[in-house]
C-alpha cells in the first residue's frame, strides 16, 4: 500500500520497474527507489565473479613445489658431499687449492657450497613455465576466434574466446548444464497446427491419404491479404478455405486469437505492422490470425481495433483477466459493435478443459486426442474457449471486480475468486499447436557428446511438459529408455521417498541382469555411488523446482546427486537462477568433475559463473550471458567443435608441452648435479662473479653471435645454388617419410584399430531412410504459457499508463466497410454459386462477415 495525503493506493507488480527494464510508450513517470544496488532482483540472482583456474594450473603449482623441494634435496646431497670431500681429500691440496677467506672447516665449506648449488641448479625450477603456458593459451584462443566452422553467417557472429586460461580445460569436461529456451531451441515460435470444432488442420495429405512431407507441397498463398506477414508459412490450404467459406467456428477461432492477448502493435508505414509481444507464443498466435484475415491493428486502454476480412471493427475492451503461473490462462471480456458481451479465454489444457460446459463432452474428447497428437510431436499447445455474458450479470460482476481491485487486504485472492466465477461453463472452440523449433544440429550434437561420455543436464525455468517434450525432440529422452522418473513431491518426505523408489528400481534392474546388488543391502556411500553409476539400462530423471528446493537441502543433496548421476539424462524444470547455480555447485563439490554451463539469458548468469567453464549464446535475450561467459558463439551445435576439437587439441598440446618443458629443465640441470661428483663438489667459485668477467662474457657473446649470423647468411646463396644440397634434402625427406607412411597403411590393413574398423564399416553401409512415425505421449502435453514470467501485462494495458494516444485508435466502436479484397471475393463466390446451383446453395457458400 502507498499512503499519500491521507489516501491509500494499492500497489502490485504492475507498479514495479525492475532494473534492466526499458520504459516504452510513456513520456514520463514518478518513481520511488525502494531497492537499489545489490538489493535488485537481477543482482540477487547473480553470483560473485570468481577467478577460474584449470586443473593443469593446480597441477603445475603442485609440481613446482615438489620441484623446489627436489632442488633443496640436491643441494643438501651435494653440500654433504662437499663437506666429506674437503674433510677427506681436500686437506691434502690446500697448498695450491686453499679455502676461501673466512672458511675454517669442511662443515662450513659444505654450508657455503649448498647455497652455491642452489644458484647453479635453480634452472630445474620452471620459472618461465607460466609465461610460456600463457603464450600457448593465447595462441589457442586465436585458433578458436579464427575457426570458420564456428562462424554463424546468418547472425554474422564468430566464436569468441573471452578468456585465455581455460582452453585445455575444455578437453576434460564431464558434465554440461544447459538452459533450454534460446539455447537448445531458437526461441522463435511458429504457428504449426490447430484443432477447430473437432477438425485438425496442419497435416497435408497426398492423393492416397498419406501424410505428405513439407518439401513435397507448397505453402499456403496469402498474397490476397495485403496485411499478411510475408514471413509466415502454413501448409494446409484447408484452413484458409474454411475462412473463405465463412465457417463460423473458424472465424470465431481467429477472432479470439486477434482479441485475447496483450500484444502491442506499431505501424511505421501504411500496411507495415510490427508486433511486440510479452511472450513469443502470443506473437505467433496473433501473427497467425493476421495472415488468415483477422488483423490486430491497434489498441487503447478501452478498445481493440481488428480488421476482420477487410472490415475495420473496433471492440470495447471491458476487462482483462490476466495470466499468471497459478491460473495458467488468460481471458478478455469485450463488447462487439452489436452490443454483445463475450468472454474469450485461452490457456493450458489441464486447466481450461475443467471449466467447459458439459455439452462440450464429445468435442472435448476429440480435441483431447488432437492435443495428445500435437504433444507427441513436441508442440506447445493451448486450448481456446468463449462464453456469452448477460448485460445484467456483467454489470454486477464488474462492480464486484472494481471493489476487489481497490481492496487493501487480500486483493489477489478476491480477484482470483471473481476470475474463477466468470471463467466457467465456457464453450470449446479448439486448440493451437506452436512449434518452438530446435536449433539446427542440436540432436546430433547431444548424441556425439553423449558418446564422448559427457553427461548433459537441462536446467530450465519452463514447466515440466515443455521441458520433457523438448527432451524427446533433442533425443535426450527416447522411447527406448527403461524408465523416466518424475519427482514432483512438495515436502521433504515426499521427495526423499520418490528418490528412494527410483534408486530401488534401478538397483533391482541391476540385480536382475546379474550385477548382484539390491537396494536393501547395506553398502557404503562410495560403493553405492559406484553401483549406481554402473547400473544396467538407461534412465532419466525429471524434477520440478519445488521438489529440487528440498532435494538440495544438506541432508538430502547426496541422495539426489547419486540418483541423478545414475541417470543418462537429467531435466530440472521450473528452477530459479539461484537453483541452477546450486545444482552446478553440488556436482562440483562431490563429483570433482569439470563442469560446463551454457545459456543465453540473464537468468543463466549465475550458473555460468559457478561452473568451471561458462559458455554464452548470443541470441534473442540480450548479451548478459555472453558478458559473463568465458566463451561465446551463436548456436548450440558449435559446442561439439569447441569441446571435441579445440578442447581436446589444446589439452593434448599442453600436456606434451609440459612434459617437454620439464624434460628440458631436468636435462640441463642434472648435468651440473652429476658433474659435482667428479669435481670435488666444488660448486661455483667466486672467481667468475665480478664485473670484469661479466663484460668479457658479453663481448664474447656479441662477437660470436655476429659471426654465426653473417657467415651462414653470406654462404646461403652459394649453398642453395648447389643441386647436391637439394638432392640431400629430398633424399632425407623421402627416407624419413616413406617408412612411416608405409607402416601406417600396412597397419591399417593388417592390424587396424577400433576407429579404423568403425570408419570402414560406416563407408560400406548404405544410409537407411527410416519412415517417420508419430509418437503419442498422452501424459506430456504442454501449454504455450510455459515461460518463467509470473503474470501478464493486462492490468498495465487497461490502466493506459503504457501507451500514448495513437492516430489509428478509434474514438467509438463501429463498423467501417472498406472496398478491399473481401468485396471482390464475395462477388467471385456469388458468381460461382449462381452458375453451380440454386440461389440457396450459393448463399451458403458466400462469405459471412
Amino acid at each position: 500500500m502507498l499512503y499519500w495525503k491521507e489516501n491509500k493506493y494499492p500497489l502490485s507488480n504492475q507498479n514495479m520497474l525492475l532494473r534492466g527494464c526499458v520504459l516504452r510508450n510513456t513520456e514520463w513517470c514518478f518513481g520511488l527507489v525502494i531497492f537499489a544496488g545489490p538489493d535488485t532482483k537481477l543482482m540477487q540472482n547473480s553470483g560473485r565473479t570468481k577467478f577460474k583456474r584449470t586443473s593443469i594450473d593446480r597441477l603445475m603449482n603442485t609440481l613446482v613445489l615438489w620441484i623446489f623441494g627436489f632442488l633443496v634435496c640436491m643441494g643438501v646431497i651435494l653440500a654433504i658431499g662437499n663437506a666429506i670431500w674437503e674433510h677427506e681429500v681436500g686437506v691434502c691440496f690446500q697448498i695450491y687449492l686453499p679455502w676461501d677467506e673466512g672458511v675454517h672447516s669442511a662443515f662450513f665449506s659444505g654450508f657455503l657450497s649448498f647455497w652455491s648449488y642452489i644458484i647453479i641448479l635453480n634452472t630445474v625450477v620452471p620459472i618461465s613455465l607460466y609465461v610460456s603456458v600463457e603464450v600457448i593459451r593465447l595462441g589457442h584462443s586465436y585458433f578458436i576466434n579464427w575457426d570458420k566452422k564456428m562462424y554463424c553467417a546468418k547472425r554474422r557472429t564468430p566464436a569468441e574466446a573471452r578468456t585465455t586460461t581455460l582452453n585445455e580445460e575444455l578437453g576434460q569436461v564431464e558434465y554440461i548444464f544447459s538452459d533450454k529456451t534460446g539455447t537448445l531451441t531458437q526461441n522463435i515460435m511458429v504457428f504449426s497446427k490447430c484443432s477447430v470444432n473437432g477438425h485438425s488442420y496442419g497435416d497435408v495429405q497426398d492423393v492416397l491419404g498419406h501424410k505428405a512431407e513439407l518439401g513435397e507441397v507448397r505453402p499456403v498463398d496469402f498474397s490476397f491479404n495485403p496485411l499478411a506477414d510475408p514471413r509466415f508459412q502454413f501448409w494446409d490450404p484447408g484452413l484458409l478455405e474454411a475462412v473463405k467459406l465463412g465457417d463460423p467456428h473458424v472465424h470465431e477461432f481467429f477472432r479470439l486469437l486477434s482479441l485475447c492477448h496483450t500484444v502491442m502493435s506499431e505501424e511505421k508505414s501504411e500496411g507495415e505492422l510490427y508486433y511486440k509481444a510479452q511472450s513469443p507464443d502470443e506473437g505467433a498466435l496473433v501473427t497467425a490470425a493476421r495472415n488468415f484475415g483477422f488483423v490486430f491493428r491497434s489498441r487503447t486502454p478501452k478498445t481493440i481495433t481488428v480488421h476482420e476480412l477487410g472490415r475495420a471493427i473496433t471492440y470495447q475492451l471491458l476487462a482483462i483477466l490476466d495470466f499468471n503461473n497459478i491460473r495458467k490462462r488468460m481471458s478478455v471480456i469485450v463488447r462487439s459493435p452489436e452490443g454483445k458481451i463475450r468472454l474469450y479465454c485461452k490457456g493450458a489444457d489441464t486447466i481450461l478443459l475443467e471449466r467447459l460446459h458439459p455439452v462440450n463432452q464429445d468435442l472435448t474428447n476429440i480435441t483431447t486426442d488432437h492435443l495428445n497428437e500435437y504433444a507427441g510431436e513436441g508442440l506447445r499447445t493451448l486450448v481456446l474457449a468463449y462464453k456469452d455474458l448477460e448485460e445484467s450479470y456483467y454489470e454486477d460482476w464488474s462492480e464486484r471486480l472494481h471493489r476487489a481491485g481497490s481492496a487493501a487486504e487480500a486483493r489477489e485472492d478476491r480477484l482470483a475468486r471473481l476470475y474463477d466465477e466468470v471463467e466457467h461453463d465456457m464453450m470449446l472452440l479448439g486448440a493451437t499447436a506452436i512449434e518452438d523449433k530446435l536449433q539446427q544440429g542440436v540432436p546430433e550434437t547431444i548424441a556425439i557428446l553423449t558418446l564422448a561420455n559427457i553427461k548433459i543436464w537441462v536446467l530450465t525455468g519452463d514447466k515440466q511438459e515443455t521441458a520433457v517434450n523438448i527432451g524427446y525432440s533433442c533425443k535426450m529422452l527416447t522411447d527406448d529408455m527403461t524408465e523416466v522418473f518424475v519427482v514432483t513431491g512438495h515436502t521433504v518426505l515426499e521427495v526423499r521417498e520418490e528418490l528412494r523408489k527410483a534408486r530401488e528400481k534401478m538397483m533391482d534392474a541391476s540385480r536382475s541382469v546379474g550385477n548382484g546388488f539390491s537396494y536393501q543391502e547395506k553398502v557404503s556411500s562410495s560403493k553405492l555411488t559406484s553401483v549406481l553409476e554402473a547400473i544396467a539400462g538407461e534412465y532419466a530423471l525429471v524434477i520440478n523446482g519445488h521438489s529440487l528446493a528440498h532435494a538440495l537441502e544438506a541432508d538430502m543433496e547426496v541422495e539426489f546427486l547419486e540418483t541423478a548421476c545414475a541417470c543418462k539424462a537429467v531435466i530440472c524444470c521450473r528452477v530459479t537462477p539461484l537453483q541452477k547455480a546450486q545444482v552446478v555447485e553440488l556436482v562440483k563439490k562431490y563429483k570433482k568433475a569439470v563442469t560446463l554451463a551454457i545459456g543465453d539469458g540473464a537468468n543463466d548468469v549465475s550458473m555460468i559463473k559457478t561452473a568451471h567453464i561458462g559458455v554464452g549464446i548470443s541470441g534473442q535475450e540480450g548479451i548478459q550471458a555472453v558478458l559473463a561467459s568465458d566463451y561465446s558463439f551463436s548456436q548450440f551445435k558449435f559446442l561439439q567443435r569447441l569441446l571435441l576439437v579445440h578442447g581436446r587439441w589444446s589439452y593434448l598440446r599442453m600436456c606434451k608441452f609440459l612434459c617437454y618443458f620439464f624434460y628440458k629443465n631436468f636435462a640441463f640441470t642434472m648435468v651440473h648435479f652429476w658433474f659435482g661428483f667428479f669435481c670435488g663438489f666444488s660448486a661455483q667459485l667466486n672467481l667468475l662473479f665480478n664485473k670484469r668477467e661479466f663484460f668479457i662474457c658479453i663481448a664474447q657473446g656479441i662477437y660470436t653471435s655476429v659471426l654465426m649470423f653473417f657467415i651462414p647468411y653470406g654462404n646461403a646463396q652459394n649453398t642453395l645454388a648447389q643441386p647436391t644440397v637439394w638432392l640431400t634434402i629430398a633424399l632425407t625427406t623421402v627416407v624419413c617419410i616413406v617408412p612411416v607412411v608405409a607402416f601406417r597403411f600396412l597397419k591399417l590393413d593388417l592390424k587396424p584399430e577400433l576407429s579404423d574398423t568403425v570408419r570402414l564399416v560406416r563407408k560400406k553401409q548404405k544410409t537407411q531412410h527410416r519412415c517417420m512415425r508419430r509418437v503419442g505421449r498422452a501424459g506430456s502435453r504442454r501449454s504455450g504459457y510455459a515461460f518463467s514470467h509470473q503474470e501478464g501485462f493486462g492490468e498495465l494495458i487497461m490502466s493506459g499508463k503504457n501507451m500514448r494516444l495513437s492516430s489509428l485508435a478509434l474514438s467509438s466502436f463501429s463498423t467501417r466497410p472498406s472496398a478491399g479484397w473481401i468485396e471482390t471475393l464475395r462477388k467471385k463466390k456469388g458468381s460461382e454459386g449462381s452458375t453451380a446451383g440454386s440461389p440457396g446453395a450459393a448463399a451458403d457458400k458466400t462469405l459471412k462477415v
